[in-house]
């Protein structure tokens, strides 16, 4: 088995697992941020919630939505990676979401925002496997998207 061969079934797996039980799949009751994302190619909608805390780091986080295996998986992983951050760096993950989903096959990888966990990583690497897909990078990039409006999102009295 070669390391593509592994990268593959890690992306098989974790697309499978993240789509056929995903996290923080409900709707947000007191989210102080929210954007809709909407692929009208295939039929992927997501809600994306956000409540940021009074230190402005994301306290929680949840989605809703209708999508493929690729878009509630990604959705799913969302979630799990940007509880207790910053916006800012909740941004920084959305541009290297893009970059890494994006790489051309020989192109220099992106280099992570900040120290990531082994566990993030890894399912952040494995996300990426959707770069094999190209007519899918739409798919699993649709909620960091809707991430990017829900954070410029102006909120509270000045709104």
């Amino acid at each position: 088995m070669t390391p593509s061969d592994d990268l593959r079934d890690l992306y098989q797996d974790l697309v499978l697992d993240h789509s056929r039980t995903p996290r923080n799949f409900r709707t947000l009751e007191n989210a102080n941020r929210h954007a809709e994302g909407d692929n009208p190619l295939c039929g992927d909608r997501v809600a994306l919630f956000l409540r940021l805390g009074d230190d402005g780091r994301i306290e929680d986080v949840a989605f809703q939505g209708q999508g493929c295996a690729i878009s509630t998986a990604s959705s799913s992983i969302l979630t799990t990676l940007i509880k207790g951050k910053t916006p800012e760096d909740a941004e920084q993950l959305v541009r290297y979401v893009q970059a890494k989903c994006s790489t051309r096959p020989g192109a220099p990888e992106p280099s992570p925002p900040f120290a990531l966990s082994s566990e993030e990583a890894t399912r952040l690497e494995a996300l990426a496997g959707v770069r094999a897909y190209p007519m899918r990078v739409k798919c699993a990039t649709l909620a960091w998207h809707a991430l990017r409006r829900a954070l410029a999102e102006k909120v509270g009295p000045s709104a």
